[in-house]
């Protein structure tokens, strides 16, 4: 292969992020693996790595990393810090037509950028290839389980950001043994969702079937895993078609108003889109039969599948409450009656060390093979967004976003 040289830049954004694409380790593994490519850090007061550990794996750090063939971040990337001519890795948070980085795009292609977006690196059958939902699922239950205890006084866990690593969080797991014999449902059976059930399941909680979730009493904590067939249906009374679902979600209703009579703590971790039901309505939230006091909204789709999630949290401060007699939002754990939300939309960034181990193993893994040797398949074409100062095909449809 050619020489090739690969930057890690400093992440620019505020609040920053600490997680980086590559660790030290997975640095020199690269460059075990690539004969021809080089890794160069760029120093970095934030990285969850320091810049020491880079320099005692052998990777070269220094202020400046304009001069490589590939700049790779993990956040979207400050625009006036955008490079003229530049091949680019981040998550750009565009493809949706997110209004906050329209500005983004339009310098990206105004500096004749080549941007590739870790999100739409897929594989032929249209997966995923990297992601960091394992740990969104990882933290999201975690400070699911950290917000009941808050709410009702029965422990406090050390929040998942003062935490060394997973490790560390670990430690604080037999705490939990203090919970009394609550129902807990995860929706979602994606990487989010796995994420999830790994936590309650080494915190020692017991899954239960959804039928017995629902018909059963038990004397200690359980959980269930809720796919969407449980909680969705046809509106035309038609046989559930998963693929059917994903393709046409407008044609399904929700039915999850069976797990609302016996649910305490909902944790969200089910993909949404804007044409899929809502798991409940507002107005719910104040009927009797709303059994539900805690949401760990892993999802955090402001809007959207729960209605409640009026906003994002920060990782200082993951939760709100929500006054279902009012509409409005306050402080948490302000008043008995109230539903608590977690909705922290950066979950990973909790554990940034274990996060960014897990990422670069799957970019080293899945993704760097097809960057470094060039025009050997579709996958780097896929999550290409923008080259040469043009919005490449597939993304034309973001012509009028950036227009």
């Amino acid at each position: 292969m050619r020489p090739i040289t690969i930057g890690l830049i400093r992440e620019g954004k505020t609040p920053p992020d600490k997680r980086v694409p590559l660790t030290p380790k997975k640095c020199t593994e690269a460059e075990a693996r690539f004969p021809g490519l080089q890794i160069v850090a760029q120093e970095s007061p934030i990285r969850c790595f320091s810049d020491d550990e880079y320099r005692a794996a052998g990777i070269t750090v220094r202020p400046d990393v304009a001069d490589c063939d590939i700049l790779m971040g993990v956040k979207e990337v400050p625009v006036a810090q955008l490079i003229h001519n530049k091949t680019y890795l981040f998550f750009s948070h565009t493809v949706k037509k997110q209004p906050a980085n329209r500005e983004l795009l339009r310098q990206v292609l105004a500096k004749n950028i080549t941007l590739i977006d870790y999100e739409l690196l897929t594989n032929e059958n249209g997966e995923r290839i990297v992601a960091f939902g394992r740990w969104a699922g990882i933290v999201g239950a975690y400070n699911g389980l950290l917000t009941y205890g808050r709410k009702h006084g029965l422990y406090e866990l050390k929040p998942a950001y003062e935490c060394l690593d997973m490790e560390d969080m670990q430690e604080e797991f037999f705490k939990v043994k203090k919970l009394p014999p609550i129902k807990m449902a995860i929706t979602g059976s994606g990487r989010v969702a796995q994420g999830a059930v790994e936590v309650l399941n080494l915190m020692g909680i017991r899954r239960v079937s959804v039928y017995d979730y629902l018909y059963l009493d038990f004397n200690e904590p359980v959980y269930t895993q809720l796919r969407s067939s449980d909680y969705n249906r046809r509106r035309d009374g038609r046989v559930w078609d998963t693929p059917d679902f994903h393709r046409n979600p407008q044609e399904y209703e929700s039915t999850f108003r069976n797990f609302l009579p016996v649910t305490n703590l909902l944790i969200a971790c089910a993909y949404w889109h804007p044409s899929a039901p809502r798991l409940f309505e507002e107005a719910d939230t104040c009927r009797a039969h709303f059994r539900i006091d805690t949401i760990a909204d892993v999802t955090c789709d402001v809007d959207g599948s729960i209605p409640v999630t009026k906003r994002s949290s920060s990782i200082q401060e993951p939760a709100f409450d929500y006054n279902c007699q009012t509409g409005e939002l306050e402080p948490a754990y302000s008043r008995p009656g109230n539903l608590t939300i977690m909705a922290v939309d950066n979950l990973p960034c909790e554990l940034p060390r274990n996060a960014s181990r897990d990422f670069g193993r799957q970019l080293l893994d899945n993704v760097l093979p097809h960057l470094v040797h060039e025009g050997t398949d579709n996958v780097i074409e896929r999550a290409t967004i923008a080259r040469n100062g043009q919005l490449t095909e597939r993304y034309q449809y973001l012509q009028d976003y950036v227009a």
